[in-house]
Formats: structure tokens, C-alpha cells, sequence
């Protein structure tokens, strides 16, 4: 059926629905299997319920399922990839189709980096008003019904909740109900998805009018306490927020102020100056809805895309509060999901353009300092996927080293780690530096290394333990430790902890000799591995009643 495959190619595509009749009409199909995301929500911490003020982003791009609608990638030149997990709560995918069910890879993708994903459920213009009225103007088994099959889509497909975008007038009978259609849906999402959310956008009144607030206040306050949040429209000025807060009371951090950054309309901010309208929302203490930051892709073009999108974020970095990764093991190779070849063991297997968000692998925090740090993805090298992470900086004058921080951690620490690092020094004298890891701690009174009981300082400092060959036990998988191939150099480490919790992972670069002189240096990660020794001791659980249907051999 080309609804899920590829008219063309037959390949395994990600759809919409369109209209009411095919909402109602909507069943899972084994047809559809390709279309349910295979990676559950990994945790972080802070949780999203906690009252930290929140991002989300809400990604609208020609229209959307363009190169992502294809479930097993495509040969797509420059595409559109966001890896800025850290720094967000939420990703909403957006398009004008009556439901938008999220492609797949962005499913997958965002729930490695522990972000749920919402689909959206729009009408607008005399189509909108028609589907409106037939679903909420009657009884409540209508608006029941499209509830329950909302909230089953989900379920199904294995995303996390909804975007509600009503931007038609209402008659006098469907707003009346449009209250309890909200409950009904948050209720029903809570129920069949686990943290699941409902948000609803900021464009009808309680009349029925549609007319954008730009805040939250007594006109369309009753939809938000119908649902967990409220996504307001993007032409506020500060006195809106001011009021939003007061009106919000405990729930502020559940107001997602919008930001367009195409900045139509009057707007405090967008473009590279998205920061400005950023800064306001915090000072209120309010969440953030950043709309359309594909702007980087579409307004200045594909060629620099990564360097842009890396100028973008970092100057919002200010604005956005990190994540922690709050479970082992943590592996990756910092793969975009995209590249302009394939490599495997440091070595190009396939050249050629690629794309596949599934591919995606764990991000870090991107750390920037100006003109001493940046770090970006590097494309022309890479030990595994499409590309690896560049790090580059100067080791200012009269310092030995200098610490980059890849990710933060909120966990305890077990009794022993084992981390792996595969990396490759650039540049003409590469035999300058030395490349370690370095894990930091939290604040822990009898928190200590082996047995040694002095105390480290307040967050303590470790360098874990360089290991010249893996123990007999773990050699099958820590057998990178003397692999060691095309130009890249592998390493192994452990380290035994007590009572302490884990705090950052960071990549210290080192020089030999101190020197008067500040020191540039170039240096590409390709694999970083933490490890609970006593898991990877375990063996893997056997595998049972596998099968593979929908086969096509070419």
C-alpha cells in the first residue's frame, strides 16, 4: 500500500493522516511495523515534571517527511540532523496534515538522548471548522472517540504525546466541549503512554474566536488547565510574560513561550539573535518553545549547515540548562546519523552520502569557549558511522592541560569502572600531547578512590587507571584496547570508587613540557565507552522466537 511504502522504491516509509475519517478509520496494520520506534525513552536527569523552566523545540521544515520519511535512510546530500540533545526537554514534529504521526528516525533518535517526541494534531481555514464541529459540537462520544484514537496512535508508534494546533473559529457548542476533549485526551495519553504530554497551542479563546494571546491569561486559561501545557504564539513583549507568570502561579514552567526563529511578525528576537528573546523568558522563570530552528538549514544554506548550527546553539547555551545521563553503559561514537562515507574500525568501508537518524548515536554537550575551545562534528575521518567528534583548543601559557567537558553524569558510581577512548591526534607534532579521560564526582564526605581514605577535594578529581592490556575475562570486549589502526589510537582505563556519585566525564588534553607559549592542538574522538566492570562480566541474555517477515531481496 503506498501509504506505507515507497511508490518508487518500495522502501518502508513514515506517514500522516488526513482528515477525521482516516483518524477514526486508523488501526495497526502489519503494514506499519516499520513505522513503531524500536528505542525506548532512555533517562536523564533533571526529569521533565521537575520545575526547572524547559525547551522544547518544534521542528517544521517544508512541510515535513521529506528525506525522513524514508524508515532505512536514504543517499540524501547535506541533510537536516539535530544532535543539540543535551540542551532540550522536548522535540515536537510538526507539519500542516490534520495528524502528523513523527517519522520514525526522529523517534529513535531523540529517545537515545532520553528527549520524548510529540506528534501534532492540527485543523485550520473552513476545513478546520468543519472537522471541529463534527467531532466536538455533538456529544461526547464523538470527541471521546478521537481522544482514544489519538491516544492508541501513540501507544502504537511508540512516540510520547501530542501538539493540539486548532486554528479555526470555534461555534458556540464545539468550545463548550473543547475543554472537556482536552481533559479527556491528557487523560487517555497519561494513561496508555508512560510520561506522556498533551500541549496545547495558544490560538482560540473561550468564545470560540480565534484570535493569538501571545500569553497566558483568562481567555484561554481554561485550556491549559485542561492539559499539561501551553505553547503561546511568538509576538509578545515583556509585560506578556510578566502577566503569564503571575497568572501561572505554581504551573510557570508548564507555559512554553514560542520563539519563531524565522522571526516573522514582531518579534524580540530570532535568527542568531534568538538569545535576546531567550534571555527574557528566563528572567520570568518561563519555559521556552523554540519554532522552526531549521531556519539555520533553510535561510543559510546547506553547504555550512554544521558550522551554523553550532554558532546557533552556542550562543542560546547561555539560556538552556543541560541534561545528565543517569545510567550505564554510556557508548558511543558520536555519529550524526549522516555523512559523506561509512567507516568501520577507523577505516572508509563506503563512500558516498548518507542519511539515517536510526544511525544516530549519543550526543554530547557541545562546549564552546571563545577562540581557546570548540567542538563539532568531523565528517572527512571517523572510527564508526559518518563521522567522529573534533575537539580543538589551545592549552594557554604556563598550564599543563586542559579538561573538555563531552558529557554530564547523575549516578552512583559503581564499585569499579572500565572506560574506553579511541581518539587521533591532528597536526605536525602530535607527539606534543597526551590524550586522557578524567571522571569528576559530586560532593561526598567519605567518597574515595580504592582504598585510599583521604579525602579528595570538595568534587573530587580522578584520572582513571591506565590499563596496557584488558583482564582475560573482558578481552573479547574491551579487545579495542590494543586495536589500534589507521592512524587512531585506543586506550583502556579502570577505576574503583566508593561511595561517591558520578558527576562529568571530560577529555583532558596534555602537554608534555609546560611552555610560555599558548599550544594549538586538533584532536578527533572516535569511541568513548563507561562501563560497570560487574555488567560486562555478565553474559547476554540469550535471544528467543526471533523471526523476519517483509522481506524484498535486491
Amino acid at each position: 500500500p503506498a501509504r506505507y511504502f515507497d511508490i518508487k522504491t518500495t522502501e518502508p516509509i513514515s506517514f500522516f493522516l488526513s482528515g477525521l475519517e482516516e483518524l477514526l478509520a486508523w488501526k495497526p496494520d502489519g503494514n506499519d511495523d516499520f513505522n513503531i520506534s524500536t528505542v525506548p525513552l532512555a533517562e536523564r536527569q533533571p526529569l521533565l515534571h521537575s520545575k526547572r523552566p524547559r525547551t522544547l523545540v518544534c521542528h517544521d521544515m517544508r512541510g515535513g517527511y521529506i528525506d525522513d520519511r524514508f524508515i532505512q535512510g536514504s543517499a540524501t546530500r547535506n541533510p537536516y540532523v539535530f544532535y543539540h540533545w543535551r540542551y532540550i526537554d522536548i522535540f515536537v514534529y510538526f507539519s500542516h496534515h490534520t495528524v502528523t504521526i513523527p517519522p520514525v528516525c526522529w523517534t529513535n533518535a531523540a529517545h537515545k538522548n532520553g528527549v520524548p517526541v510529540l506528534g501534532t494534531f492540527i485543523t485550520e481555514w473552513t476545513d478546520g471548522e468543519k472537522l471541529c464541529e463534527a467531532f466536538l459540537a455533538g456529544g461526547e462520544e464523538a470527541y471521546r472517540a478521537v481522544s482514544e484514537q489519538l491516544a492508541r496512535i501513540a501507544q502504537h508508534y511508540r512516540f510520547d504525546g501530542w501538539l493540539i494546533n486548532l486554528e479555526n473559529t470555534l461555534s458556540a457548542a464545539a468550545v463548550r466541549n473543547l475543554p472537556h476533549f482536552l481533559r479527556h485526551l491528557t487523560a487517555e495519553v497519561h494513561s496508555t503512554v508512560p510520561g506522556g504530554l498533551v500541549i496545547w497551542y495558544d490560538s482560540i479563546l473561550r468564545n470560540g474566536a480565534l484570535r493569538w494571546q501571545n500569553e497566558l491569561n483568562e481567555e484561554n486559561r481554561v485550556f491549559f488547565d485542561a492539559c499539561d501545557g501551553l505553547f503561546t504564539n511568538y509576538n509578545w513583549k515583556e509585560a506578556h510574560l510578566e502577566r503569564t507568570r503571575e497568572l501561572a502561579g505554581l504551573r510557570h514552567t508548564d507555559v512554553y513561550v514560542g520563539v519563531d526563529v524565522f522571526a516573522r511578525g514582531e518579534v524580540i528576537g530570532g535568527g542568531f539573535d534568538t538569545d535576546k528573546s531567550l534571555r527574557l523568558i528566563r528572567q520570568h522563570g518561563l519555559s521556552a518553545a523554540i519554532f522552526a530552528p531549521g531556519w539555520v538549514y533553510e535561510h543559510l544554506g546547506e553547504e555550512n549547515f554544521l558550522q551554523n548550527e553550532n554558532k546557533f546553539w552556542g550562543l542560546l547555551a547561555e539560556y538552556l540548562p543541560t541534561h545528565s545521563i543517569c545510567t550505564l553503559p554510556l557508548a558511543t561514537s558520536f555519529s550524526l546519523g549522516m555523512g559523506t562515507s561509512r567507516f568501520l574500525d577507523g577505516k572508509e568501508e563506503e563512500a558516498g552520502p548518507w542519511y539515517d537518524l536510526n544511525a544516530q548515536e549519543i550526543q554530547p554537550l557541545y562546549p564552546e569557549r571563545k577562540g581557546r575551545l570548540s567542538t563539532s562534528c568531523c565528517l572527512q575521518d571517523a572510527w564508526y558511522g559518518g563521522s567522529s567528534l573534533r575537539v580543538q583548543g589551545t592549552i594557554p601559557p604556563g598550564e599543563e592541560q586542559v579538561a573538555v567537558r563531552l558529557f554530564s553524569l547523575q549516578m552512583p558510581a559503581p564499585p569499579k569502572l572500565f572506560l574506553t577512548l579511541l581518539y587521533k591526534l591532528e597536526g605536525s607534532h602530535p607527539d606534543e600531547f597526551t590524550v586522557s579521560l578524567e571522571i569528576t564526582t559530586w560532593d561526598s564526605g567519605v567518597c574515595h578512590e580504592g582504598n585510599i581514605t583521604s579525602l579528595p577535594e570538595p568534587n573530587g578529581r580522578y584520572h582513571p587507571r591506565f590499563l596496557p592490556a584488558p583482564p582475560p575475562s573482558l578481552a573479547k570486549l574491551l579487545a579495542a584496547c590494543h586495536r589500534s589502526s589507521n592512524g587512531w589510537t585506543s586506550r583502556c582505563y579502570e577505576l574503583d570508587l566508593q561511595n561517591c556519585s558520578l558527576r562529568d566525564l571530560s577529555l583532558v588534553v596534555s602537554r608534555h613540557q609546560p611552555s610560555p607559549q599558548e599550544t594549538s592542538f586538533t584532536c578527533l574522538l572516535g569511541e568513548v565507552r563507561v562501563l560497570d566492570a560487574a555488567n560486562v562480566a555478565a553474559s547476554l541474555p540469550q535471544v528467543h522466537s526471533l523471526a523476519a517477515s517483509q522481506l524484498w531481496w535486491q
